[in-house]
């Protein structure tokens, strides 16, 4: 693979600065070079900054140029929370829930999270693949390189490795970065609701190290709230990922308020949802490693008033990161720029916070920040593209694609056709 030059950049987004995430005002901080160059070789960035510098070098290199024609670039989207995983849409909540059904009325009739299970159980592990694949592909072409990608309606032992399985399959076959995280603690399946902390064994003793010991995942997830799962029971399932060395993260205060602190003596690299925490948490999530990943995609597809306090999050110095949560029932949505359109409008974060938390911080949030979530010299060359004049406009101009082109490992996987001048 021949040197590439990503050159004339209006505005060079780098993320640079910095090596743990970034909490309060350092949220702001984006790093934008004016008229800049990106040079990428073997995959990785070489070099970043000032056109006329970086073309010196790119020269020597011969590289291939990519002419940016004084647009946007940035670090690709990291989308640290998807269900990627599913058979097919839920429809019917969605019908019912235009008619006023709620979330949780909607699961207790036999609809939501169960209700894609089935699907999932009679899918081949291929059909599954293949549906990822897709979504992967659409996600890169709104500029995400990464993705983290949970399994969790499978909800048997055979089902959630199938589920895993896939996720490894379609991650071969993108040109991304995936991340896999077995999240067989999701909801008490059906056949199991008389048996609660029976099932909560098999995913302690039987999934987990199963999918340790093929290496199917990197993280264990649990969703810790009324209706899912308690947080004794939610301690086992870390405990369970510990002893296997799988990192934890978990569903939290999406419904209803929770104490965070038994989960944080396990170091999760990230507290998801948190719509209702509760303000004693806020001072010890603070001065930890731990990322509050919010996910406004969910509130606004349920038709919710209330959108996380993303403002009270950052003004206490938590750390957020923003993410899609891409699934069937509460949001069926591939686009991080969507999302980062809903933090400002909604959630009312700035641009520049917005980026931040959907790029660098989203790395953290997955522990790949060495790798990813910001241009210098040393990453991954994971870069998008945008056809905009000025940054404020990626979350701007919401419901299209302004994405026209995207770096995956050094090369050019997503091109949009130019208009000749």
């Amino acid at each position: 693979m021949p040197p590439l030059l990503l050159t004339n950049i209006g505005q060079l987004l780098t993320l640079r600065g910095g090596a743990g995430p970034r909490p309060g005002p350092e949220l702001a901080e984006i790093g934008i070079v004016e008229d800049g160059a990106v040079l990428c070789t073997g995959g990785k960035i070489t070099s970043a900054g000032d056109r006329r510098e970086v073309s010196r070098q790119a020269k020597k290199a011969k590289a291939k140029e990519f002419d940016c024609r004084g647009k946007v670039v940035l670090p690709g989207f990291v989308d640290s929370h998807t269900h990627l995983i599913f058979a097919g849409p839920r429809l019917v909540d969605f019908e019912k829930r235009i008619v006023g059904s709620s979330y949780e009325e909607i699961a207790g009739a036999g609809g939501g999270i169960r209700s894609s299970v089935d699907g999932v159980r009679k899918a081949t592990r291929r059909a599954l693949a293949s549906r990822a694949l897709q979504t992967l592909e659409q996600m890169g072409a709104q500029g995400t390189t990464t993705v983290e990608a949970k399994s969790g309606y499978g909800l048997d032992t055979d089902s959630e490795i199938k589920s895993l399985e896939a996720i490894r399959e379609a991650a071969k076959r993108w040109p991304g970065t995936v991340v896999s995280t077995l999240l067989g603690a999701h909801v008490v399946p059906k056949e199991r609701q008389s048996d609660p902390e029976g099932y909560v064994d098999d995913v302690a003793e039987h999934m987990i190290p199963l999918a340790a010991k093929k290496r199917l995942a990197s993280f264990v997830d649990v969703f810790c709230d009324r209706g899912a799962f308690s947080l004794e029971q939610s301690e086992r399932i870390f405990e369970a990922a510990a002893k296997h060395g799988l990192g934890v993260r978990a569903h939290v205060c999406q419904l209803t308020p929770s104490k965070l602190k038994p989960l944080a003596k396990f170091h999760p690299a990230s507290f998801d949802h948190m719509d209702c925490f509760l303000d004693e948490d806020i001072e010890h999530l603070a001065k930890s490693e731990t990322l509050a990943t919010l996910l406004p995609g969910a509130n606004y597809f349920l038709g919710l008033k209330e959108y996380p306090s993303a403002r009270k999050l950052i003004n206490a110095g938590v750390a957020i990161a923003l993410a899609t949560d891409y699934n069937p029932g509460t949001s069926p949505t591939s686009s991080m720029p969507f999302v980062l359109s809903l933090a400002c409008t909604q959630m009312k974060m700035s641009p520049a916070e917005a980026i931040s938390a959907g790029t660098i911080n989203g790395a953290h949030a997955l522990r790949l920040a060495d790798r990813k979530g910001s241009v210098e010299a040393g990453k991954d060359a994971d870069l998008a593209v945008f056809d905009v004049d000025d940054y404020r406009e990626i979350p701007y101009w919401f419901g299209s694609n302004h994405c026209e082109a995207v770096v995956m490992q050094g090369k050019v996987t997503h091109s949009v056709s130019r208009k000749k001048s």
